[in-house]
C-alpha cells in the first residue's frame, strides 16, 4: 500500500475512536526500517486499547501490512503497520517520552477527514 494511503487509513481510524493530538512524522531520512511514525493521545486504558485494535483492523481491511500490536494492557500501545509505526499513548507517558523530539524532524501535514478530497501531504 502506498505510504500516503496507509497514513490516511491510520489517521481515519484514529479519528474514528476520537484520538487526540495526532502527529505524523516522515522518518525515511532517519531510519530504513519505516517511513512514518504516527503519535496520538488516548485518555484511558480502554481508549488506548480500542484505538490500537481499530487501527490494526482498519489497516488490515484496507490491504495494508498490519504486522503487530503490542502493549494492549498498558498506557502505551504500539501498532506496527510495516512502513508506519503508530504510538498511542496516554498524556503523562507522551509528555515523558516526548517522541516528537526523537522523530519530529520532518512533520507531515494532512487535512482533516472532512477535507479528504482536497488532501495535501507535505513533507
Amino acid at each position: 500500500m502506498d505510504i500516503r494511503k496507509l497514513q490516511r487509513v491510520i489517521v481515519n481510524a484514529l479519528e474514528d475512536v476520537k484520538a487526540q493530538d495526532i502527529k505524523i512524522f516522515n522518518t525515511s531520512k532517519q531510519t530504513a526500517l519505516f517511513e512514518r511514525v504516527i503519535v496520538a493521545t488516548a485518555n484511558s486504558n480502554r481508549q488506548t486499547r480500542a484505538l490500537g485494535h481499530h487501527v490494526f483492523m482498519e489497516v488490515k481491511e484496507n490491504g495494508g501490512d498490519a504486522v503487530g500490536l503490542a502493549g494492549l494492557e498498558t498506557e502505551w500501545v504500539l501498532v506496527d503497520c510495516g512502513s508506519a509505526i503508530v504510538h498511542i499513548m496516554q498524556p503523562a507517558l507522551r509528555a515523558y517520552y516526548n517522541l516528537e523530539e526523537l522523530w519530529g524532524a520532518h512533520p507531515v501535514r494532512m487535512k482533516l477527514l472532512e477535507n479528504e478530497d482536497k488532501e495535501e501531504d507535505s513533507e
